[in-house]
């Protein structure tokens, strides 16, 4: 409550405030540009830094007459393609991620301002806050902007400056309190400085340095982010790439050791044999051919082992983060809804996210069990005390525009209350005067809050839960307000009343007064003024959204503060509770198991009543101890710790900044069915990113299979070394993007939970992985070798004997459209290729892509990618022979499903 004349800027003070001052925004780190993150990955990536050598080595042969110029350029331009195309696409994802983190990540702040003569509670961005703003603080609150204390009294912590975790009070400074942005005390009793969390109190706070100027935009660029564990998922996916890796590293060697023992001992241009091979005349051929078998080993290496893997993640989850933002959940740690898609249990708040969360008060209850739909009802003699009950015993603060109230800051049960006396009330109390004391506020732990007024006598009002207050009141006022004691037949009748507003899932609170201050004790002398029930509609999509949960296997747990009546009765609304073993438990009867006994109980908990924010960092605890992967909502400042213990922690929109900044993910609507959605979006992620496995290992198995096998059979290199470089951007960058985008189904939701040590390549993967890659590779030699698929294409020069240029180009067709179809298998497990392919039109138009790069590399690929343009009969061949893939990644699904049957 506002005690003293502040005088608030108008738009126009504002707009000159922002000229002569600046605005609040910080001067943003400096980042990396395309073309640096572009020279890091050349200068940072091993396997280019060996392929760069490998290339200036070809280069010198070509200038020495021992090499082919046209193969270095076409590995130049095909190493810069195939990196340029990787970093941008990394680089335009977590640009877009870092953009619309910033845009819905501004913190709101409440902000005094004067509109037509009016003093009114604006909602200001941090970025437009100006000095001479006055500006509300309250418990959660993260300080926008430097200043000093104008009205009131907080608690705040400033370990994000000076390190120090004590918390300091400041209280309100003398009109021309001198502030020195230069001269900075963090201790100083009246001055407050951005980054600062407020953990207590509420004050009003006089703006003074903004933006660059305040002490958190001179330390901004010296912070660093603290480095984060990697995710369950990351660390599965560098498993698997260090798997394939070995596999891409050990294939590279035999792979050159097979093409020198081709050139060796298998050449058809050397008759003579491996003697006059190895002469010192022909010492230039084996240089050159001692490059090339490194250059095809390095080109191996570099198709076969998945670098990019690991940043899958990044990737799909910047795909993803438009439609996430749709659905209301902003993703503030890029790894936050993967984990979401493996969540075991959820431990949900009740209001605003089970409930709507707009509390409306159903009426005030006597002593003597009269109720009343307004505050005008209550008889006159205890009007008056109810309405200073209702208003003054508040964090919010209240403004009678008109015939309209405007209540800001507080909570939601307080902003309930204000409504409900409405605004003529509010001018009843203001006129009253009353001079506000010492105030308690409300904790979990003691469950009412306390406040001191002046008013000709001293009086202190309490409001809180009545099993609290209820026991300890000796005397009620009646309805003419004066004091009777309190008799075991009222206190039956309050209990019967509360019950049975309990009963029809509305929390009730009580209020009492005392006549000692809040340090004198003053529990022990309260006189009870009356109840009230609070209603809070249940979401209508709450539960199916609950059911939804139960069917994707999570246990949804309902942690609330309410009594258990009241919050059994939500959850029997909501459907969570529906058997006769399912467990309700209060805070006192969880305090009073072991760990032991609780982790026991764990699988039949549905929800926990009376909760502290204690509770809520145990529950995770023990859970995680099972091996759960465990979500945690919150929205205060006591359940930050929790959610950042969690391994996914849900912040609410309208919750604090600090409770922000400890969660993964913030749902934008408070809703349970968003984090249902949460889910759903990991999953997806989950499963497009084995859906790019399967794709990108199946051509490994074939490609370096039939590089290896190649030289034996008398072929070289079926595929040329620029040819490889493109198989390796189809398969990694395009593939991702194609794949990436695959759209979330609902059917994922009947998968159980992956459990932490699940392998991320199934039984079923490997099956469509060999099966397809072993037929591709099989394919391949076939086509390579058999006189008749010769025979439908041109003669002309050759490649190798009896292969002609015109052959070998439609073979490198065939298997990049093989490769290329393959996607179709790799992205649905059904029989049914195009099941949901309109839901992703970015696959359509990827692999389209791929057709046309291919059509026209063999007009321009020349010499450098060994390519030459071919006929419509010829096309016919290699695209007839590619689509076969199609109905044999369908065979393989039916014998798998027949095997599993």
């Amino acid at each position: 409550m506002i005690k003293h004349q502040i005088k608030p800027l108008t738009e126009e003070e504002a707009e000159e405030s922002r000229r002569r001052h600046g605005d609040n925004r910080l001067t943003p780190p400096k980042q990396s540009s395309f073309w640096a993150e572009l020279w890091d990955t050349f200068r940072g990536d091993a396997l280019i830094r060996i392929l760069t050598v490998a290339l200036v080595i070809t280069l010198v042969l070509a200038f020495l007459g021992w090499g082919d110029w046209l193969e270095a350029i076409g590995i130049a331009i095909a190493v810069v393609l195939a990196t340029t195309v990787a970093t941008y696409s990394e680089y335009s994802n977590n640009q877009l991620f870092q953009k619309l983190q910033d845009e819905y990540s501004k913190i709101v702040c409440k902000v005094f301002r004067t509109q037509e003569g009016r003093t009114l509670v604006c909602d200001v961005t941090i970025d437009n806050i100006v000095t001479g703003d006055y500006i509300l603080l309250q418990a959660g609150d993260k300080l926008p902007a430097d200043g000093v204390i104008a009205d009131g009294e907080i608690k705040v912590n400033q370990a994000s400056l000076n390190g120090e975790s004590e918390d300091v009070t400041k209280n309100e400074a003398d009109a021309g309190f001198p502030f020195d942005p230069d001269n900075v005390d963090f201790l100083d009793a009246h001055s407050v400085f951005r980054g600062a969390v407020v953990t207590s109190g509420e004050a009003v706070m006089l703006v003074k340095a903004v933006g660059d100027k305040s002490q958190f935009g001179r330390l901004a660029q010296e912070l660093a982010e603290d480095e984060e564990r990697d995710s369950p998922l990351k660390v599965k996916l560098s498993k698997v790439a260090d798997g394939i890796s070995r596999f891409g590293y050990i294939g590279g060697v035999l792979i050159a050791i097979a093409f020198m023992i081709n050139s060796i001992f298998i050449s058809p241009d050397l008759a003579e044999g491996a003697v006059t091979y190895l002469s010192a005349a022909n010492a230039p051929q084996i240089i050159k051919d001692i490059v090339a078998s490194i250059t095809l080993a390095i080109i191996i290496i570099v198709v076969a082992v998945p670098e990019g893997l690991p940043m899958m993640i990044a990737l799909v989850s910047g795909l993803n983060m438009k439609k996430l933002l749709k659905d209301n959940i902003l993703i503030r740690k890029i790894d936050g809804a993967e984990t979401a898609g493996s969540l075991n249990i959820l431990f949900s708040d009740k209001t605003g996210t089970i409930t709507r969360g707009l509390l409306q008060v159903g009426g005030f209850f006597t002593a003597a069990d009269a109720e009343y739909g307004s505050l005008d009802a209550v008889p006159a003699g205890l009007r008056e005390l109810a309405l200073i009950s209702l208003s003054a015993n508040s964090n919010a603060v209240c403004m009678a525009n008109g015939g309209e109230l405007q209540v800001t800051g507080g909570n939601a049960t307080e902003r309930a209350l204000h409504e409900f006396a409405g605004a003529a009330a509010w001018r009843r109390y203001e006129d009253l005067g009353l001079e506000q004391g010492d105030a308690l506020m409300f904790n979990s732990q003691n469950k009412y809050s306390a406040r001191e007024i002046r008013s000709g006598r001293d009086i202190t009002l309490v409001k809180g839960a009545p099993e609290k207050l209820l026991d300890v009141c000796r005397r009620y006022y009646d309805e003419e307000g004066r004091l009777q004691e309190m008799t075991e037949q009222v206190r039956a009748t309050l209990e019967n009343r509360m019950t049975e507003l309990s009963a029809k899932a509305m929390r009730v609170l009580a209020f009492a007064v005392s006549g000692r201050k809040i340090e004198d004790d003053f529990l022990a002398e309260m006189d009870f003024v009356g109840l009230v029930g609070i209603r809070d509609e249940l979401r209508p999509e709450a539960a199916t959204a609950i059911k939804e949960a139960r069917r994707a296997g999570i246990q949804v747990v309902m942690v609330t503060g309410d009594k258990k009546e009241t919050a059994l009765a939500i959850a029997r609304d909501a459907d969570l509770v529906t058997e006769e073993t399912d467990l309700v438990l209060t805070s006192e009867e969880m305090k009073a198991m072991s760990d032991d006994e609780l982790k026991e109980t764990l699988p039949r908990l549905r929800v926990v009543a009376r909760a502290l924010p204690t509770d809520k960092s145990r529950l995770v605890r023990v859970s995680q101890e099972l091996d759960l992967v465990v979500g945690m909502t919150g929205d205060g400042v006591n359940d930050a710790p929790a959610l950042q213990r969690a391994d996914v922690g849900f912040a609410m929109g309208t919750g604090t900044e600090v409770s922000k900044e400890a969660a993964d993910i913030t749902i934008l609507d408070d809703n349970f069915q968003s984090l249902v959605k949460t889910v759903l979006y990991g999953r997806t992620i989950y499963n497009n990113i084995r859906k790019f496995i399967v794709f990108q290992l199946t051509i490994n198995v074939s490609a370096v299979m039939i590089a290896f096998i190649g030289p034996f059979i008398g072929l070289g290199t079926p595929l040329a070394v620029t040819q490889m470089l493109w198989v390796n951007i189809v398969m990694d960058t395009l593939a991702a993007l194609a794949l990436g985008g695959e759209p979330p189904l609902s059917r994922y939701m009947n998968e159980k939970p992956k459990q932490r040590s699940e392998s991320i390549i199934s039984g079923n993967m490997w099956s469509a992985i060999l099966f397809n890659g072993l037929y591709l590779m099989g394919a391949s030699c076939v086509f390579l070798l058999h006189p008749f698929f010769r025979g439908l294409f041109r003669t002309g020069d050759d490649v190798f004997p009896g292969m002609s240029i015109y052959f070998m180009t439609g073979f490198f067709c065939f298997y990049v459209l093989s490769a290329m179809l393959n996607g179709f298998n790799a992205r649905t497990e059904r029989l049914n290729f195009f099941d949901h392919i309109t839901q992703n039109p970015g696959f359509i138009g990827i692999m389209a892509l791929i057709v046309v790069v291919q059509v026209a590399l063999t007009f321009v690929g020349g010499g450098v990618m060994r390519t030459v343009p071919l006929l419509p009969s010829e096309w016919a061949v290699a695209i007839g022979l590619a689509l076969i893939i199609i109905p044999v990644g369908l065979l393989r699904k039916l014998i798998f499903r027949a095997a599993e049957a």
